[in-house]
């Protein structure tokens, strides 16, 4: 079944809200991640790692934020940020 996944502007310009249609993390927790080797156990987290220009991520209920650096845009970075979670998701 396809996940869906939609973005959502946060105030800060350089941080994304990706929710999704389905659990993301279980419970009440929470994950935040601040490098590719943190997430390297984490399907979702790893899988956004993997695009340029991420660098942080924090993960709770149904959402993912992602921090990017100020010199990527949005444009490019948004679907491959949007694809990377469903196909994790999936």
């Amino acid at each position: 079944m396809a996940v869906n996944v939609r973005f959502q502007p946060t105030p800060n310009p350089n941080a994304g809200k990706f929710v999704a249609d389905r659990r993301v993390v279980e419970g009440k927790d929470s994950r935040s991640y601040f490098s590719a080797s943190q997430a390297a156990d984490d399907p979702v987290a790893a899988a956004v790692f993997a695009l340029d220009g991420v660098v942080n991520v924090f993960m709770a209920d149904d959402f993912v934020t992602i921090t990017k650096r100020p010199d990527v845009d949005w444009s490019q970075l948004r679907g491959e940020v949007e694809t990377a979670i469903a196909r994790a998701l999936a």
